[in-house]
């Protein structure tokens, strides 16, 4: 399967690091004022086990501060390393460099957590049918850079938001009166989105069924539920599961044969992956 990893558009990019370089700098740095701004150089060093994400915010934020700045890196974007690895060389104003410093990493460290979360669920699932989706339970103003992280780590994007599909869930359901009629009124509303419907019963898996939808999720269902569901899909249309998922229970629900499983931890439980930035060579 190929996933497009392309970052979001360089203004995409650059108005993330806007927001970052504003809240971050405000009327200055005060202590990088301090410095003598002189040409210098710098490493960027991981010291854990991680797949790196975020190279395009990391570069643009230096840029924004230096734009003859030069980056070396000695790893591809989507490289899983080892801890120690030395991954990005540094040469520009050591004014800018160290202002530079926690914007850049913060981008880095908080994508490259994303992207290796997700590549190690992909690695669970392996050799199953299953996909792994992201969900939109992002941190607010950095959904399109988590996604893309999410991409990177093989996983593959659900909805990007509100606008690009319909996602029928209990709430809507209850206001439409029935399944049937919720999934009716979105068809005839919307007949180019993409519907997904979460039910809760074999009964409501049934009544989605008959009345088609784009891909069925299944929430919360006990193993024995979720391969009735399998059996009574067909393949008909594509399940997906949420909710319970965890590294320890993902491969169980792959096997069960679904067609994807969606992971809001991706994005919502994000341990940032320990980087530094070094002024000076590295020595050895």
């Amino acid at each position: 399967m190929s996933i497009d990893i392309r970052p979001p558009s360089p203004e995409a990019v650059a108005a993330d690091v806007a927001r970052a370089l504003q809240e971050d700098i405000g009327t200055g740095d005060a202590t990088a004022a301090l410095l003598p701004d002189v040409r210098d150089t710098a490493y960027l060093l991981c010291k854990e086990v991680a797949v790196i994400a975020g190279r395009p915010w990391f570069d643009a934020v230096h840029r924004a501060l230096h734009p003859e700045v030069a980056i070396a890196w000695h790893i591809a974007e989507g490289d899983r390393v080892r801890a120690g690895t030395v991954i990005a060389t540094i040469e520009g104003r050591a004014r800018s460099l160290v202002t530079a410093e926690r914007a850049a990493l913060n981008f880095l460290q908080t994508l490259s957590g994303t992207a290796t979360i997700t590549a190690d669920y992909v690695e669970a699932v392996r050799g199953t049918r299953a996909k792994i989706l992201d969900t939109r339970k992002t941190l607010p103003g950095l959904r399109l850079a988590q996604k893309y992280a999410v991409r990177v780590g093989g996983g593959v994007n659900h909805r990007m938001g509100l606008y690009d599909a319909v996602m029928l869930k209990e709430n809507h359901v209850r206001a439409a009166g029935s399944l049937t009629a919720a999934i009716f009124k979105a068809r005839n509303t919307y007949p180019d989105l993409p519907v997904i419907v979460e039910v809760e019963t074999l009964e409501q898996l049934d009544d989605a069924l008959a009345a088609g939808c784009d891909r069925i999720l299944i929430d919360e269902f006990d193993a024995q539920m979720r391969r009735e569901a399998v059996r009574r899909a067909a393949g008909r249309i594509p399940l997906e599961v949420s909710g319970g998922v965890d590294l320890d229970t993902v491969r169980a629900i792959a096997e069960d044969g679904v067609d994807c499983i969606s992971i809001g931890g991706l994005t919502k439980h994000v341990r940032a992956i320990d980087l530094s930035m070094k002024l000076g060579r590295r020595a050895g």
